[in-house]
């Protein structure tokens, strides 16, 4: 039995590949890719659409627009072919982006599985399952320097597996309108460090919350 062909928005897709979101439409638009529609009516692309996108980029600096289309037909018609000659000098490894998306789009999987978003529970925020910890916190607080051994210590509901996670799953769900407040989160200010008015100084507020 033939498995069933995954499909993925544009997000997850930029998530998988490591392309930025407006490249994928780009693509999309400029029918580099196949895309189709899903049943909720989305744009939908295919693990070979994934390939295609992640040569695309991935090459543009060295082939031109022409010879990446002949570079894609070439791959078509040796589907199983671990390289590819591009020309002269330039044999695509396609077997290791292979490789790379299938590992990507199983992290993917994986985070779906034990990601949620609870009603009264952080205020609906997408939280590890079992927890109360916001994966978008931790997410932006690895993007910001944050190592994974420092979340996993300040947050011991939390695996290194997790905290990986995170990332991948915010990429592929980005948030839509403003940030939420803490409150909006069910969170709660404990403390805050008050300036007098009207006394000039360089210290910065600060707080924590839980």
């Amino acid at each position: 039995m033939a498995s069933a062909i995954r499909e993925y928005t544009p997000a997850e897709a930029a998530a998988v590949s490591e392309i930025g979101i407006k490249s994928v439409h780009n693509a999309i638009d400029k029918r580099i890719l196949a895309t189709r529609l899903s049943h909720s009516s989305v744009r939908a692309l295919t693990d070979d659409d994934l390939l295609r996108l992640k040569l695309w980029y991935g090459v543009g600096s060295i082939l031109s627009a022409e010879r990446r289309k002949r570079l894609f037909d070439t791959i078509d018609e040796n589907p199983n072919a671990a390289t590819v000659r591009a020309d002269d000098y330039l044999i695509v490894d396609v077997a290791r982006a292979r490789e790379q998306l299938a590992a990507r789009s199983e992290a993917l999987r994986e985070a779906d599985k034990i990601i949620h978003s609870v009603k009264g529970v952080v205020g609906g925020e997408p939280v590890f399952k079992g927890t109360r910890v916001p994966v978008r916190t931790i997410a932006a607080m690895k993007q910001q320097g944050a190592t994974t051994d420092e979340l996993v210590d300040g947050y011991p509901a939390l695996t290194a597996r997790m905290v990986d996670l995170a990332e991948i799953w915010v990429a592929a769900h980005p948030a839509r309108g403003r940030p939420r407040k803490l409150s909006e989160q069910g969170l709660k200010v404990k403390s805050v460090n008050r300036l007098p008015l009207g006394v000039a100084s360089t210290r910065k507020p600060s707080g924590k919350a839980s």
